[in-house]
């Protein structure tokens, strides 16, 4: 953000407006205060656009027309472009939402009874290159900032109209390579003041960012996290998630021992199964190996199906011959149902589409 001596934002109309959802708690209030405004100003504004995810300053009318007016001279208000969204007969909902830049994210909606649950993107693209996700494919195009992730939670709880329960940073890119950003959407959605969602139930989901897992465990909130295994065996997993090479499995086993001896929460690992790559007997028992004697969880999931890529499912026989022998060894462990098969389920695989027509 431009400042000026005083430390105050120096955009204005006659040049480019800095986004008010960049601006934190303290820096608008100070910058309310700066105009002659009381206070209790800047608390009302921040409603609007936390809880309240107004899209325009003149939605804000508790707040005096002139200083709506000075807001407008000085900030935008972010927003996003529903590019477009697709409906499943699951009632899950998959949107792709483009920023003012240009740059252009999936993330998703997945309703349950009375909860609803939202998948975010935490980068645009993703730099991890892993085979058989559909992101990776064009490369990164820019990290994201944590109104922008917040944003995308938002335009889903508007959009059903619906308190949102639960949400993941598993959608595009890597949370822990933008990792400043992905905590500080973890912040926004659980304080009282933005998302207003119990941190247990906020989750971020890496690809094995050892220095990114370290750093997690000393966060003082009891967020959630998952790794995105997909493989115990060392050269398997490399040639899947040639991103995390440098992190071995044995580094990551020692990391996540860590992780539960400093919060004492249980993890999960995520494990696509994938026909004739991870779904081996010898693949079964290095990742019963893996995991026995530890308080992780083990999440299962048959690979979403991409048309033109060369991976596929694994076979529903298979996938309980992994939860019989994670059992045996007291692992426990749950099978994840893909949602959106009707539509286009695999991360990335709506905003290729859309590039490619």
């Amino acid at each position: 953000m431009q400042s000026d001596k005083n430390n105050q934002p120096t955009s204005s109309s006659s040049g480019p407006r800095v986004d008010l959802r960049s601006l934190d708690a303290a820096e608008l209030e100070e910058f309310v205060t700066s105009l002659g405004q009381p206070r209790f100003r800047a608390k009302q504004i921040g409603e609007w656009i936390w809880s309240k995810n107004v899209s325009s300053f003149d939605e804000m009318t508790n707040i005096p027309k002139s200083l709506r007016e000075q807001l407008a001279d000085r900030f935008s208000l972010g927003g996003t472009t529903e590019v477009t969204r697709q409906l499943s007969r699951d009632g899950s909902r998959k949107y792709l939402l483009r920023f003012a830049d240009g740059a252009a994210v999936e993330c998703v909606g997945m309703p349950t009874k009375n909860r609803l649950a939202v998948c975010a993107s935490t980068q645009a693209g993703c730099a991890m290159g892993c085979v058989f996700c559909s992101t990776g494919k064009n490369g990164l195009t820019r990290s994201l900032t944590s109104a922008e992730i917040y944003e995308q939670v938002m335009h889903v709880r508007d959009d059903f109209n619906t308190r949102v329960t639960s949400v993941v940073l598993m959608g595009q890119g890597e949370p822990f390579a933008n990792y400043d950003a992905s905590v500080g959407a973890l912040r926004l959605l659980n304080s009282e003041d933005g998302g207003g969602i119990g941190a247990r139930h906020l989750t971020v989901s890496t690809s094995g960012i050892i220095p990114g897992i370290l750093r997690f465990a000393k966060e003082p909130e009891q967020f959630t996290l998952a790794v995105s295994l997909h493989s115990a065996v060392q050269r398997t997993r490399d040639a899947l998630m040639p991103g995390v090479k440098r992190y071995s499995l044995l580094r990551l086993y020692d990391a996540m021992g860590e992780y539960v001896e400093k919060t004492g929460r249980r993890p999960t690992y995520e494990y696509a199964l994938i026909a004739g790559v991870n779904d081996s007997e010898d693949e079964i028992g290095s990742l019963c190996d893996f995991c026995r004697g530890t308080l992780a969880h083990v999440n299962l999931i048959q690979l979403n199906e991409v048309p033109g890529s060369k991976f596929h499912p694994s076979s529903e026989e298979k996938v309980q011959q992994f939860v019989a022998r994670l059992t045996q060894v007291g692992v426990e462990c749950t099978v994840r149902n893909s949602r959106g098969q009707d539509i286009d389920a695999a991360c990335g695989q709506l905003r290729q589409r859309m590039q490619e027509k």
